[in-house]
């Protein structure tokens, strides 16, 4: 199955914590990263005194079912130094979203695909296109 995961990081060498993540990525089971995007540099948003976000999105081939690619992106998050304490947005060494999984619409505890708010997000629509993958259109 074709997905495409939204990669951001505000903290640190962010385009190191980037790298790393789609190693990661093209070191989970059955997986294989197909293509990546442009980094974008964007704003922080909904983040008080937020740095700016590194951004791209990856297009990836897995035969990981949706639920453990999300828990295989969270424990990419970790092994990259994302530290979650709190509620709200903050700042992140490493932000992985599950953006599209194949035309799969999938709306369960903690996942919701596609991304309810992807096209309304610049850092996450602009890679997208740049990829070919627009609203209305979905090639996976």
């Amino acid at each position: 199955m074709r997905a495409c995961i939204a990669l951001g990081s505000n903290l640190g060498d962010r385009r190191a914590h980037l790298m790393k993540a789609l190693e990661l990525l093209a070191n989970l089971p059955h997986t294989r990263v197909l293509r990546v995007s442009s980094w974008y540099e964007n704003p922080a948003v909904d983040i008080e005194g937020g740095h700016d976000f590194l951004n791209g999105v990856a297009e990836v081939e897995t035969l990981l079912p949706p639920g453990d690619l999300l828990n295989a992106l969270q424990q990419i998050e970790t092994l990259c130094g994302r530290i979650r304490s709190g509620e709200g947005f903050q700042n992140r060494t490493l932000d992985l979203d599950l953006l599209l999984y194949g035309e799969e619409h999938i709306l369960e505890s903690g996942l919701i695909v596609p991304h309810p708010r992807m096209w309304e997000r610049d850092f996450v629509r602009i890679p997208l296109e740049e990829l070919g993958i627009t609203s209305g259109k979905n090639p996976l």
